[in-house]
């Protein structure tokens, strides 16, 4: 009887509501960050997302008088003519050596500086080389080019005019080719060097002090505490943004290879950057601009997947 009691009073109660997500109930915990993230979630579907959309007329012959769905569809007609062109070889070669290069110099530099920084006792001296090494970042590289042809222009370098009054001779430094990848990768590194930082110097603030206390009790020096407890502390962050470098390898920055690149240093100089803006925005090859871009995309996309994975086997660092 007890049994059929209870049986019938189950039986009478309402059904119970399925438990809301548990990404549902943060939400509702903490509407304020998430009103926060909403700025950016909008930045990236508008001007991140959306344009993929764009990337069909890649496969088009595009003519901007009919538009994405009236234009002819072409297949990989773009795709052939890029791998075709006669320069395309050494456009990848260039991109591919700078982009090395950049790896090899500059992607260490704001590591090291970082560290160097962290050595530094004195506050206020520390805070005073942070504002002065973090200027260059804030100027254009218009603005870096006007600094760096009164440096080495040869009709009016300051420069050259100390090595014609030592009794040397004239360097045209902007227009030989010889010296063009170094000048890039230098002035590359005198702009952002100071400003990437940030991200090491934000890894090394949280480490804990007793760590480095119990290392100079211990007997450790600092080159020591350098290796067992500073280096350890920047490989998450190191290896997150070498991959992010990694999957940017062709994209090697287009506003600086442009303001310095002359017609005499195209054989070493001409990226695919270059190209594609002549291509796409001076002759109208919209279609082709396109997939240069796509090509890039792809290539950087597969790039990153392999170098994430390798990190992942090697130091169990990824990005996923």
């Amino acid at each position: 009887m007890t049994q059929n009691m209870t049986r019938a009073i189950q039986s009478n109660r309402p059904a119970a509501r399925p438990a809301k997500p548990h990404w549902f109930r943060h939400i509702r915990n903490n509407p304020g960050l998430y009103l926060m993230v909403v700025p950016g979630i909008i930045y990236f579907v508008v001007f991140r997302y959306v344009p993929l959309l764009g990337s069909a007329i890649a496969f088009q012959d595009y003519n901007i008088f009919k538009g994405i769905t009236d234009s002819n569809w072409v297949g990989f007609k773009w795709f052939e003519q890029m791998y075709t062109f006669p320069n395309f070889k050494r456009l990848l070669v260039n991109t591919l050596i700078i982009s090395f290069y950049q790896l090899i110099f500059a992607f260490p530099a704001p590591i090291i500086l970082a560290c160097m920084m962290n050595e530094l006792s004195r506050t206020r001296m520390k805070q005073w080389m942070q504002t002065i090494l973090y200027l260059p970042h804030f100027l254009s590289w218009t603005i870096i080019f006007a600094l760096v042809y009164s440096l080495l222009s040869s009709q009016s370098g300051l420069l050259n005019h100390y090595l014609t009054q030592w009794g040397g001779t004239e360097i045209h430094f902007l227009q030989e080719p010889g010296y063009f990848r170094t000048i890039v990768i230098s002035t590359g590194m005198w702009k952002e060097m100071g400003w990437g930082t940030i991200i090491y110097l934000a890894a090394l603030a949280g480490v804990n002090p007793s760590l480095y206390e119990a290392a100079t009790v211990d007997g450790a020096g600092r080159w020591k505490q350098f290796l067992h407890i500073t280096a350890p502390e920047l490989i998450p962050a190191t290896m997150i943004l070498l991959l992010l470098k990694i999957g940017h390898i062709l994209d090697i920055g287009f506003e600086q290879i442009y303001v310095f690149l002359t017609p005499a240093t195209y054989s070493v100089g001409d990226v695919i950057d270059t190209y594609a803006y002549r291509a796409g925005l001076l002759n109208g090859q919209y279609s082709f601009a396109t997939a240069i871009g796509l090509f890039k995309s792809i290539v950087g996309f597969l790039m990153l997947v392999i170098a994430n994975r390798i990190s992942k086997a090697t130091t169990g660092q990824g990005l996923y």
